[in-house]
């Protein structure tokens, strides 16, 4: 079982949750303008918190960011505020 956040880990989630964040601001559903500048404005705070720990050396803590981030992107896709359908990416339905 692997219990330690590494860099590689890391560097995966971040590729994963900026790859995802990317799609949906490209993919706003229309009439969901309102909604979708929140959860953006969200997941990018969370994103940006990730860097800022992960510049610190704070491994644990770009993590839960990193985690935070991608929640509020697939809660947007789970609530049809964006029109996305990878699942490598969301939970779809």
């Amino acid at each position: 079982m692997e219990d330690k956040i590494t860099k590689e880990k890391l560097e995966r989630y971040f590729k994963v949750s900026e790859t995802a964040f990317k799609l949906v601001k490209k993919k706003v559903i229309k009439g969901k303008e309102k909604e979708a500048k929140e959860v953006i404005e969200m997941a990018g705070n969370y994103i940006s918190d990730a860097k800022h720990f992960e510049k610190k050396g704070d491994f644990v803590n770009a993590f839960a960011a990193l985690n935070y981030a991608h929640g509020w992107i697939d809660s947007g896709v789970r609530l049809e505020i964006f029109d996305v359908d990878d699942s490598r990416f969301f939970t779809v339905r």
